[in-house]
């Protein structure tokens, strides 16, 4: 096996879950109808809107109903690219003022830098947005990450729980699966993933209940790639 891309997971990969549930989550639910309030005209604000009405198929929703919409989809923590761009929107309006930083494992951060020092192409593939991505990892803990990032994905790729979505990935970085391995916390994503062939590895933290079939370690530390780049053996 001759790894040469590595995609990531984030939330409970290389980031904690508690951050999402307990910082990004909350703000965002506290700050959003503050913010669609004073953004809704704006053009990029106004067109996630109008999809979230499409969605609902409630065309002429008023602005108050899509707001209890976006309220209720994060209480169920729905999957929607709509939601998860906004939502990417107003952690930017935290980040920029310091009202966190985003987490990022220190195991997860020295890896992912070596990687990248060693040639090897690294991608985000995560159901929050390309913006909410970016954003965690430019304000990380450690500092600004994003060099270290060839490209992110989001749900507009696919879902992260069907294959077509990781073929879709295959096609747009142009690598053979084979040379591919998928970082993830979620059994049904990474049995996704292999479907295409990519190689596998599931990240178990804060003594997760071990399931699937798939290889696991407990800290990125335990992926062990060696140049040049020939084998890995969680």
């Amino acid at each position: 096996m001759n790894i040469k891309t590595i995609i990531t997971d984030i939330e409970g990969t290389t980031s904690s879950i508690a951050f999402v549930h307990e910082v990004l989550f909350p703000y965002a639910s506290k700050m959003l109808p503050m913010f669609v309030r004073r953004h809704a005209r704006d053009t990029n604000v106004a067109d996630l809107l109008n999809a979230i009405r499409h969605d609902v198929g409630e065309p002429d929703a008023d602005l108050e109903r899509v707001i209890v919409i976006l309220l209720k989809w994060m209480h169920d923590d729905k999957k929607a690219t709509p939601l998860k761009a906004l939502q990417g929107l107003i952690w930017q309006h935290g980040y920029a003022h310091a009202d966190f930083t985003g987490h990022v494992y220190e195991d997860a951060t020295r890896n992912l830098r070596n990687w990248h020092k060693t040639g090897i192409s690294l991608y985000v593939y995560s159901s929050g947005s390309v913006q909410a991505q970016q954003l965690l990892f430019a304000h990380s803990d450690a500092g600004d990450l994003t060099p270290v990032f060839k490209g992110y994905f989001d749900t507009r790729i696919g879902h992260k729980r069907e294959a077509n979505a990781y073929r879709a990935i295959i096609s747009r970085i142009n690598v053979a699966p084979d040379k591919i391995l998928f970082l993830s916390d979620v059994v049904e994503e990474l049995d996704a993933a292999r479907e295409t062939g990519m190689h596998t590895v599931q990240l178990v933290r804060n003594d997760k209940m071990l399931t699937g079939s798939h290889p696991q370690v407990s800290s990125f530390d335990d992926i062990h790639i060696y140049p040049p780049c020939n084998e890995v053996k969680p």
